[in-house]
């Protein structure tokens, strides 16, 4: 984590893909990983120790959190979810947002285009009429109408 520079660094072999990459923070991931720093700011005052790692327990390594993981999703409404669907969210709200896929795909380590798409899906009516309302102002603002014959 580099919070000046505002970015965190995914070292090469820790990554799905082992590519290394950069990742920009954004207000919300920089406000949880400050939070966090300060727990091991915390930690290291009272125990006199340094500890490696961003999240933990208590200093020592997080071996699992598949238990943390299903309790926290039991408890906020969202039972069976798995902690790839982060990846997922990610990719349609950046293309939502009207960002460049290619940037998207670099941000979220997709190094293919069929790999991208698996993740870039439609998964609600939402998104369909949402296309639709730009086919609309597109189509008005530009005063071309196909018709038929077109």
């Amino acid at each position: 984590m580099d919070f000046s520079a505002g970015e965190v660094r995914l070292d090469p072999g820790t990554t799905k893909n082992d590519d290394g990459r950069v990742f920009p923070m954004t207000t919300e991931l920089r406000a949880v990983l400050e939070q966090q720093w300060l727990v091991t700011q915390a930690l290291a005052k009272t125990d006199d120790r340094i500890c490696p790692w961003v999240f933990h327990r208590n200093g020592e390594r997080v071996k699992s959190s598949i238990t943390a993981w299903k309790t926290a999703c039991r408890k906020g409404g969202c039972p069976g979810r798995i902690p790839h669907d982060f990846r997922r969210t990610a990719v349609r709200n950046l293309v939502r947002a009207g960002g460049p896929e290619r940037v998207a795909m670099q941000l979220t380590g997709h190094k293919t285009r069929s790999v991208f798409e698996r993740y870039n899906i439609v998964i609600s009516s939402g998104d369909l009429r949402g296309a639709a309302l730009l086919l609309d102002s597109g189509l008005h603002a530009s005063g071309s109408v196909m018709n038929e014959s077109s």
